[in-house]
This record gives C-alpha cells, sequence and structure tokens, in this order.
C-alpha cells in the first residue's frame, strides 16, 4: 500500500464531475432519475448494472436509465458490490480501502466492512487507499446509490490488471442474494467521431447482451475488466442482459467529432432453472450424492474441511447454494439447506448433508448405526429473484406450482419454502398463506413491506 488516507475518504470530483451542494446534488439527480423513470415501464428488480462514469451532464442521464430500475429495492439492498477501473494508479488485481466511510455531499456512505474483509481472502484482492484516493470511476455512482437506496454498505474495488476469471471470483465469494447489487462502472468508446463510436458502441452492446466477455477489447470499454467479470457471473448464474440505453457526449454535451460512448445494462434473473442449465453433464448428480454421503459417513464430531473444490468439475464448483433432505424409510430424518450462496456448490451440500445428520434441532443426530438406512436428497437452488407486484393478488398470480421456491421476508420474519411443498400446498393461496405462518406471520396478513423472491431447483435423489 503506496498511501493511506483518512478513515472517512473526501470526495475527490464533487463540484467538477458532479454538483458540490447537497441540494444541487439531490435535485440534479433526482432530476435524472425522475426523466428516466418516465420512459421506463417498472420490471423485475435487476441483480447487476453497468452504467458510465463521465462527468453528470454527459452521462448523467445513462446512469440514471439503469439506476431507476432499483427504485422498488430501495429498502432491500443493503449491500452494494461496487467495481470500476483505475485512472489514476497502476493496481495488480483488485483494490479495496481501509476507510470505514465515502463522504459524497449528500453525507457518507458506509463501507461494508465484513464484505471487504471477506473478499481479502482472496490473492487478487487488496488494500490500497491510493488507488481510491483520487479515482472517480467508483465516487460518480454514490450519489445515485444514495438516492435510489436506504440503508446500504458499499464493498469498492479500483480493479486493475486482472483477468475476468479473478473478477468473477470476488463476484461470486459476495454475490449473496437479492439484498446484494452488484455495480460496474465503465465508460465505452474513446475519442472516435460520432459515427464511428455507435458502431463500436453498438458492437460492444451486443457483446454484453450475449454475456460475451471474450467479446471486450481496448477499444470496447474503459472498464472492460471488470464487465468482462461481471459476464462471467452472469452466465453462470443464468442471468440475462438488457440494454436500457446507449448513447455518447455528442448526443448529450459535446461535439461530434471526438465523443465518449456511454451505455446502461441490467442483469436479470433470465433462464437460471438448473435443469436446463447446458454445462450440467450426466454424472455430476451422482457425484453431489457420493460427496452427501461420504460428509454423513464422517460422524458427528467431524467436519467437512476435507472437501477440496478443486477437484470437481467446474459447475461443482460455482458458488450455489443448497438443501440436503434425509429420509428414513418414507419418514423425514433431517433437511438443512442455506439460501445464500456463499461456497462452491460442491461443499456446500457437503455440509449441508453434515449439519442434516447432525445438527437438524428437530431429530436425534443419526447413528452410526442407521446411516445405510438413509435416502439423500439433494437440491440445487438457482439464484433467487426479487419478485415485482403491485399486491397480494398480483403476487399469486405470478407463481408457478411445482416450480418455484419461496422467499418471504418483512423485517425480522423471513422463511421458504422449496418447490417440493407445492405437492402438499398445490394452490397458490394456500402455499402463500403457509408460507407467511412459517415466517410467524398471520396467514392473512399484507403489508407494502414484504418481500418476496423466488428459485428454482434442480432435484437430486
Amino acid at each position: 500500500m503506496a498511501a493511506s488516507i483518512s478513515l472517512t475518504r473526501p470526495p475527490a470530483v464533487a463540484g467538477t464531475f458532479y454538483p458540490g451542494a447537497h441540494s444541487q446534488l439531490a435535485q440534479v439527480v433526482d432530476g435524472y432519475l425522475r426523466d428516466a423513470a418516465s420512459r421506463q415501464e417498472a420490471g423485475e428488480v435487476p441483480k447487476a448494472i453497468v452504467a458510465p462514469h463521465a462527468g453528470y451532464v454527459y452521462s448523467g442521464a445513462v446512469a440514471a436509465s439503469a439506476y431507476t430500475t432499483l427504485r422498488s429495492a430501495r429498502d432491500r439492498v443493503r449491500r452494494v458490490v461496487l467495481l470500476g477501473p483505475c485512472h489514476r494508479v497502476a493496481v495488480r488485481g483488485l483494490a479495496t480501502t481501509s476507510a470505514t466511510a465515502f463522504e459524497t455531499p449528500l453525507g457518507p456512505v458506509r463501507i461494508d466492512r465484513e464484505g471487504v474483509e471477506r473478499a481479502l481472502q482472496l490473492p487478487q484482492v487488496v488494500v490500497d487507499d491510493e488507488a481510491h484516493a483520487e479515482e472517480h470511476s467508483l465516487e460518480v455512482h454514490l450519489p445515485f446509490l444514495q438516492r435510489v437506496l436506504s440503508d446500504f454498505g458499499v464493498v469498492p474495488f479500483a480493479v486493475g490488471a486482472a483477468t475476468a476469471e479473478q473478477v468473477a471470483e470476488v463476484l461470486e465469494l459476495l454475490w449473496g442474494g437479492s439484498e446484494t447489487l452488484i455495480v460496474v462502472s465503465s465508460d465505452l468508446s474513446h475519442y472516435y467521431d460520432y459515427d464511428t463510436a455507435r458502431r463500436l458502441d453498438a458492437a460492444t452492446s451486443r457483446a454484453i447482451e450475449a454475456l460475451d466477455a471474450t467479446g471486450l477489447d481496448e477499444e470496447s470499454a474503459c472498464g472492460r475488466v471488470p464487465v468482462r467479470g461481471l459476464l462471467v457471473a452472469a452466465g453462470r448464474h443464468g442471468l440475462e442482459a438488457e440494454t436500457v440505453d446507449v448513447r455518447n457526449s455528442g448526443d448529450t454535451a459535446g461535439p461530434r467529432d471526438r465523443v465518449v460512448g456511454y451505455g446502461s445494462w441490467v442483469f436479470r434473473g433470465g433462464s437460471s432453472e438448473l435443469d436446463a442449465a447446458s454445462d450440467w453433464e450426466a454424472g455430476f448428480d451422482e457425484i453431489l450424492l457420493d460427496v452427501a454421503r461420504r460428509s454423513i459417513a464422517r460422524g458427528g464430531a467431524s467436519s467437512n474441511a476435507e472437501v477440496d473444490p478443486a477437484a470437481y468439475p467446474a459447475p461443482l464448483r460455482a458458488v450455489l447454494s443448497s438443501f440436503v433432505t434425509l429420509r428414513k424409510n418414507t419418514a423425514l430424518r433431517g433437511c438443512i439447506g442455506s439460501l445464500e450462496a456463499s461456497l462452491p456448490l460442491v461443499q456446500d451440500v457437503a455440509r449441508n448433508a453434515w449439519r442434516a445428520a447432525y445438527r437438524d434441532p428437530r431429530f436425534a443426530p443419526v447413528d452410526a448405526a442407521e446411516r445405510d438406512d438413509l435416502t439423500l436428497h439433494v437440491s440445487v437452488l438457482s439464484p433467487a429473484a426479487s419478485m415485482s407486484f403491485e399486491s397480494e393478488a398480483d403476487l399469486l398470480r405470478q407463481l408457478r406450482p411445482g416450480v418455484d421456491g419461496l422467499i418471504v421476508r418483512e423485517g425480522a420474519a423471513y422463511a421458504t419454502f422449496l418447490p417440493d411443498v407445492w405437492e402438499s400446498l398445490p394452490e397458490p393461496r394456500e402455499f402463500l398463506a403457509h408460507l407467511k405462518q412459517k415466517a410467524g406471520l398471520r396467514v392473512d396478513h399484507w403489508s407494502s413491506r414484504i418481500q418476496v423472491s423466488r428459485y428454482t431447483t434442480r432435484g437430486i435423489g
């Protein structure tokens, strides 16, 4: 680390890239957001966005086209993983910060230290405060986040010399659920004439929509490295990219002989049903069942540290969540799972199998004599996608019996049903009522604060 900054990193480009006064900045950002909202219909909240980082007079309206899609997630998103390119300091890997907050004229933005410390477990992540001290690629996004979200923390990365896989590994580690948003900062082509820029930026847009990380080069985007990493991670999680706005400075506030391109993209749930995953090969199901059996065979005093993800095929190393259900004859003998993905799938299955056998509080631990009598079922969960709805009736109309696993949250109330539960509760209204009851809510309860996400599963065993 070449230099250090104070506990709170002060704004570096307030008054130049964007207004330096609180009231003026809030008014400008809100104006961009209102204009963008008037041109877009509300849709599913994205898991990730790509947006530009130039001065607001040039790219603010384009950035707002992405940020307005987050308006229904104001009280849902708690962590923002923010990545942008380095413009002033050379960095090897991804540079995060030792600061506890980044300041803007709108107030401090809390640094999510837990997320930072988790990322620092990876060798490609370093602390380099100098890389952040004057960097604008992250800072210009903070006022937009402050106006569209409520209580959130940021895990910031200034991305330098890194591979797409190294960036994707960081994103996988911090992927989380609907509480986590990924924001990648990038402008597009630089200093071409208007027509050339439009041609280059259109090619970049096609590559992003195709999740083609190899389709981005030095002419495509200054933030091509973090964008490439996002495209790799998005493909693994079954996300789909949608272009919401592509313009350049010749369209916004500059001449057309030498322009800079700007674009905004949103990444949503897409076709994430794991049964249709093209990279899920024959034999993977039995591998996971074997991992679960061997984890249980270690006994109640053992850990799962023996599972080495590097020994397994790439799809089984993806950061995904799972549930493991144990039955003896037809009776439930244990069921434990994870909703938020934080481990490679093989480790998650091993951990949940062991916990289902020895740590399910509803049952006595499995003893050695009955291990051979257990039937195992593994459910591999797709990433949860937040649902948008205007009423309970609207939500019920969107549910897919037999397909959707559902997560309901309101404040501290929280519960999920796997898709298997549809077998005993086949009607959407009954399914939702029992799920609310499981969360500690009344079956007839409804409020605007209820958050619902859905996922699909691949059933194994």
